[in-house]
């Protein structure tokens, strides 16, 4: 029985494939190219995305900070496809610019990006670029940016959020904040290294080498140390010092001051009441005196 009833179930799924309408190969032949064209399609955007990878690392290999003009900027941050975030500063740093917080930013955003391209974490999910208004004034226009300097977090999916743009003008551009600041939104940790800087060393040596001589040559007369005049004037100026936000200042690292890159406008005072420029801690102090 089950050798006879072999044969006749093969000639059962013969007459079923011979009986199969002719109609459905067109469709079954259509649905195959169109896998293959999908198949290809997801090849075309992995090897996109690689050689888009592959350039970035080449241009981060020779330095922290790559700058960018409209068609990199277009290719790189805005076209998909991307699955690493970028870190971008819109600056000013030509000289008939005059803008001198775009100077002073860029000097901290460097160490920042020297910090992260000289660490052990360094990879290919976080890279730094900047674009010059004088080199990519066409960026400018389709992100409507009216100031400078300004930091922007690109996604690697969807579109910036209110949040991707660093709040400088109640923050601050320090190194530092800025590495909080992408450690909130990429969820990469990067420790600021600073490069050393012994002027505040030489400023303490020179110091105490002042009062020392000082002490030295009145040796036989030190009365004035207990002079109270003495005493309270240096207790006002650190006072005055402290009052005045320069302790805020050497904190939060704010600029010296403002300037409209467009129409060259100068603010010395800051428009908010949480944050301010350096220049107001010196208004205040003159005027205090």
């Amino acid at each position: 029985m089950g050798a006879r009833g072999a044969p006749s179930r093969r000639r059962q799924a013969g007459r079923r494939l011979r009986y199969l309408p002719t109609g459905s190969f067109p469709f079954l032949l259509l649905l195959l190219l169109l896998c293959i064209q999908l198949g290809g399609g997801q090849k075309k955007k992995e090897n996109l995305l690689a050689e888009k990878v592959e350039q970035l690392m080449e241009w981060s290999s020779r330095r922290s900070i790559f700058r960018m003009n409209g068609d990199k900027f277009r290719k790189f941050i805005k076209a998909p496809p991307r699955n690493y975030s970028m870190i971008v500063m819109f600056t000013a740093l030509q000289p008939q610019r005059q803008c001198s917080v775009c100077r002073q930013a860029n000097e901290e955003y460097q160490i920042l990006a020297n910090s992260w391209r000289y660490s052990s974490a360094f990879c290919n999910k976080l890279f730094f670029s900047m674009v010059d208004y004088d080199e990519g004034t066409d960026v400018f226009q389709q992100l409507n940016m009216n100031s400078a300097p300004t930091f922007m977090h690109f996604p690697p999916k969807g579109r910036p959020k209110r949040a991707d743009t660093f709040d400088l003008q109640r923050i601050g551009f320090a190194a530092e904040q800025l590495a909080k600041w992408i450690a909130d939104r990429t969820d990469v940790h990067i420790r600021v290294f600073r490069p050393p800087n012994y002027s505040g060393t030489i400023a303490l040596a020179l110091l105490v080498s002042l009062v020392g001589g000082l002490l030295y040559l009145r040796r036989n007369n030190l009365e004035f140390i207990y002079n109270k005049t003495g005493w309270a004037m240096v207790s006002l100026c650190i006072v005055f010092a402290m009052t005045s936000g320069q302790m805020w200042n050497h904190i939060r690292g704010p600029p010296y001051a403002h300037k409209n890159p467009h129409n060259g406008q100068v603010s010395y005072i800051h428009g908010s009441s949480q944050a301010q420029f350096v220049a107001e801690s010196h208004i205040i102090l003159v005027l205090t005196f």
